[in-house]
């Protein structure tokens, strides 16, 4: 039977679970896109996606997008906890290769589905096919992008919900819930971008024109213009611009939302605040958290939250929700849209100015938010094993290379194999990447509040191979990039695995510093910030037996060598599908007939 979707591509009885409900008119269509079928194990969900370029205006400006079956972004995955999802992917792009990130999924026993071009797999080239099958263990808010070149600044993502499994029920109430998925937007294309960033001196497009939700923003005018002292501001006209007009909140009177954030922005920090409206937090990527109130919340690329709003406030008015720019200068302009009160047309615009956005560079202000975020209880988040059994310390730093720009750990800037690690690993390939131990620290004497003094760096494919259950500990130190004075911020995510954030700190790290760690109720997540000329203390355990990336999710941050590998208990796998491992020395073994079991 084919299931009906509406215009988004999604399944129409879900996409209206907690009353959201479009400004525009959705259109039921037949669907081949998804169909489920339910065992004793949960339900299968079949998703048949092509991955494709089209014209799209995600701001009123018309560009080019990365789209899965004509949607932008791709359409959104529903699922129990519990469930496999199984997604036959097509790649249509005419000259390159494609993978897809499943951010958040820890892929246990499925580590080359977790979709990371030259770790886990192949990338899958035009006109050929792959399929990620793969289980979501646990309930919570994901997102899923691409993982190859730079697509996802192209645009190639969608979210990912994964409900707690039938019968079983959320440590919160809430009456509808809305999906918001956060990303940045350029005019430039993606390829613009990576052979600037490749470029010698680098060439940066800047800052991205446009912040979207779920897609969706405005350029070159705003919704609150009439709230501006800029004269040449134009207010925005969206009637009839059903691309670009803002995706609007309706709520119903004394009720509580619960809003799923996610953030797959290729470079901005974003703060989220809502008109006369507070926020308690109550997840943080796929985890719950010990409750708290906040005015506004700081999300940063490759987080994702879950926040409970009460819509106490008057009825008969709608408020702003505002997206805007952390961390960085901010030369983008606010995110904008609209929580309407359903006793009143959404149409209707707030009384007051939106919410400011705090100060880009206020960092205690961020910092006092994430220190709030703790782990609700070890019924629900694992405790912290007591100590640990190797300790890894990585340097991030800006640097040179023959007059190119580099990010590099412990000054290694990562650089990937064309074989896949997994692959060879598992079949003991030695030529496939570096056999050199990569550096667990870095010299005593280095000075993490100033430029390097010798600012050069290599490149390096090198593997921390960790033992198989071990607890490893990591420290994420900052410093100051190439020019004085400045030190970035840092959003770090780790594949395949959750971890403990035991804490954050002020200039480098010693040993000291390990009183200051949270044991009774750190936060645990798949992300986890450094702030500038700060540290960041992680723990988890290697208990996930594959090839793992760990890397600044900034995309440009990446693209330049920002991240390392990480591998465990590659042994202990069952046999690997060959069409994840066809390509390099694997794809030669194949081809020559070779077992690779």
């Amino acid at each position: 039977m084919v299931a009906p979707c509406n215009s988004l591509g999604e399944p129409f009885s879900r996409s209206f679970k907690g009353l959201i409900v479009w400004c525009f008119l959705l259109s039921l269509t037949p669907c081949s896109l998804a169909t489920a079928t339910s065992n004793k194990t949960g339900s299968l969900h079949f998703y048949k996606w092509e991955v494709e370029y089209m014209y799209w205006s995600p701001d009123g400006l018309e560009n080019v997008v990365m789209s899965i079956n004509g949607k932008f972004p791709g359409p959104t995955i529903w699922a129990r906890a519990g469930d496999t999802v199984h997604v036959h992917l097509t790649n249509k792009l005419n000259t390159e290769g494609v993978v897809i990130h499943w951010h958040g999924i820890r892929q246990k026993g499925t580590p080359w589905a977790d979709g990371t071009a030259s770790i886990s797999q192949c990338a899958i080239n035009p006109g050929e096919s792959f399929d990620y099958r793969f289980t979501v263990d646990r309930a919570g808010t994901y997102f899923y992008h691409g993982h190859y070149g730079m697509q996802r600044s192209a645009g190639l993502y969608g979210s990912l919900i994964v409900d707690v499994a039938e019968g079983e029920k959320e440590p919160f109430h809430y009456d509808g819930e809305f999906d918001l998925l956060l990303s940045d937007w350029w005019h430039e294309s993606a390829h613009h971008q990576e052979v600037g960033l490749s470029s010698r001196p680098m060439r940066w497009i800047g800052e991205p024109q446009t912040l979207l939700v779920n897609g969706r923003g405005q350029y070159g005018c705003s919704l609150a213009a009439h709230y501006s002292n800029n004269s040449s501001l134009s207010q925005c006209n969206v009637t009839g611009h059903e691309q670009w007009a803002p995706h609007i909140l309706h709520v119903d009177p004394n009720k509580t939302y619960r809003i799923r954030l996610s953030s797959t922005t290729a470079l901005a920090s974003l703060n989220l605040a809502i008109g006369n409206h507070k926020m308690l937090v109550v997840e943080a990527d796929g985890n719950y958290l010990q409750p708290f109130e906040t005015d506004d919340l700081d999300i940063y690329s490759g987080e994702s939250y879950s926040v409970l709003l009460k819509t106490s406030q008057d009825p008969s008015q709608n408020y702003w929700i505002s997206f805007g720019v952390r961390g960085r200068k901010p030369q983008t302009p606010q995110a904008l849209t609209i929580l309407n009160y359903k006793t009143n047309s959404a149409s209707k615009f707030p009384l007051s100015p939106p919410p400011v956005t705090p100060r880009w560079d206020d960092y205690a202000h961020s910092k006092a938010f994430t220190n709030k975020v703790k782990a609700l209880d070890h019924k629900t988040i694992p405790k912290p094993p007591s100590t640990y059994n190797r300790r890894i310390i990585l340097l991030n730093t800006q640097n040179k290379m023959n007059g190119y720009t580099k990010w590099s750990i412990n000054n290694v800037s990562l650089s990937l194999p064309a074989t896949p690690y997994l692959g060879s690993i598992r079949f003991g390939l030695q030529n496939g990447f570096d056999q050199t131990k990569p550096s667990e620290s870095f010299p005593e004497q280095y000075d993490v509040m100033k430029p390097p003094g010798n600012p050069n760096t290599t490149t390096g494919n090198g593997v921390y191979m960790l033992s198989y259950y071990s607890t490893v500990d990591v420290i994420l130190q900052n410093a100051n990039a190439l020019a004085e004075n400045v030190s970035e911020i840092h959003p770090w995510h780790l594949h395949g695995h959750d971890f403990w954030v035991l804490g954050y700190g002020e200039g480098k790290f010693t040993k000291a510093d390990e009183k200051k760690f949270n044991m009774k109720n750190p936060p645990y997540r798949n992300s986890a910030v450094i702030f500038p000329y700060g540290w960041t203390a992680l723990r988890f355990v290697a208990d996930n037996p594959g090839v793992w990336a760990f890397h600044c999710h900034i995309e440009p941050h990446l693209h330049m060598g920002m991240g390392v590998v990480l591998a465990e208990g590659v042994q202990r796998l069952p046999k690997i599908p060959k069409e994840a491992l066809s390509c390099g020395l694997t794809g030669k073994k194949f081809m020559t007939g070779n077992n690779l079991g």
